[in-house]
């Protein structure tokens, strides 16, 4: 027996053989890009060929005094809470419905793939195709309305603030529920049948099974699509930068933290502040993501 331990751990040091691409990779294109940009947000850099000069905390003091930032800030709020609420509803409800056990709709396999197949599209072509139909000339959305008699001549779609933040979170809405749905479906299909068979004896109904016994069983799914979301819906960029052309547009209102991470460093040239932008979006993903967890964790342990 001693000897197959010695065995085991002889060849045990080979598996780091088949681990080491991996963390290879992780280190190549995750770790070193952070590492370099921290350490990039202490300087400032043209990205030409003046090297980098070293300034210490003035990025971060000027991150503190930025009107901007915090303007994009809010707006990046703004839009994902418009997006993330209706997304955990209309995906936990039509999760529910697809599973229930007493229903079993023949077509849920065909409503799950056809809810998940704006998630195989790439964001920006799902942005332009949204561009398209708000266009105010010849958007299909305000020749459908016109025709309808709902509206007299075309509206501006893109160039109003409510609209235009209602557009991208739609949008992103419509994007992102089929996939938070799946999830959803996988572990309302890990809850054990016989806590509804129990449910059914005990004459309890749909909405009291499903507030005690399906929204507890899903807890860690829950968790997971909201602590992702936080993470997605404050890197937003693709969906917002396609539908205002880059800049925002109404009033800076559309004005996203990545959107303002890509112009200050790709166009303004800035890549010491964009660096510096990125290190205090990481700080504030960082600090929502542990509030969230704390804030779940009490909420469905109770």
């Amino acid at each position: 027996m001693l000897n197959k331990l010695r065995a085991g751990d002889k060849y045990g040091q080979y598996g780091y053989i088949f681990i080491a691409p991996f963390f290879l990779v992780l280190a190549v294109f995750t770790l070193f890009p952070m590492v370099y940009t921290l350490w990039l947000s202490f300087n400032y850099w043209d990205g030409g060929t003046i090297p980098p000069e070293f300034i210490g905390l003035d990025n971060f003091r000027e991150l503190i005094k930025d009107s901007t930032f915090r303007q994009c800030l809010a707006n990046t709020v703004i839009i994902w809470l418009g997006n993330v609420i209706p997304q955990m509803i209309f995906a936990i409800g039509l999760a529910a419905i697809l599973t229930d056990r007493k229903a079993q709709i023949k077509a849920a396999g065909f409503f799950r793939a056809i809810f998940y197949l704006p998630n195989l599209v790439t964001m920006a072509s799902v942005g332009l195709l949204f561009y398209y139909i708000l266009d105010w000339q010849a958007g299909s959305l305000n020749m459908l309305l016109i025709k309808l008699g709902v509206l007299s001549e075309p509206f501006y779609w893109l160039q109003d603030v409510t609209a235009t933040r209602g557009a991208i979170s739609f949008t992103l809405w419509w994007m992102w529920f089929g996939y938070s749905m799946i999830i959803f479906m996988a572990g309302i299909k890990a809850i054990p049948d016989d806590l509804y068979e129990a449910a059914d004896v005990d004459g309890a109904n749909r909405w009291q099974v499903f507030r005690h016994i399906t929204i507890p069983g899903i807890k860690g799914s829950i968790m997971y699509n909201i602590v992702t979301s936080v993470i997605g819906g404050l890197t937003i960029f693709d969906i917002p930068y396609v539908l205002t052309n880059g800049v925002g547009a109404p009033l800076d209102k559309a004005y996203t933290l990545v959107m303002y991470m890509f112009n200050m460093t790709i166009k303004n040239m800035n890549y010491g502040y964009g660096a510096t932008i990125y290190a205090g979006m990481f700080v504030i993903v960082v600090i929502c993501v542990a509030i969230t967890f704390k804030l779940l964790d009490k909420k469905l342990a109770n």
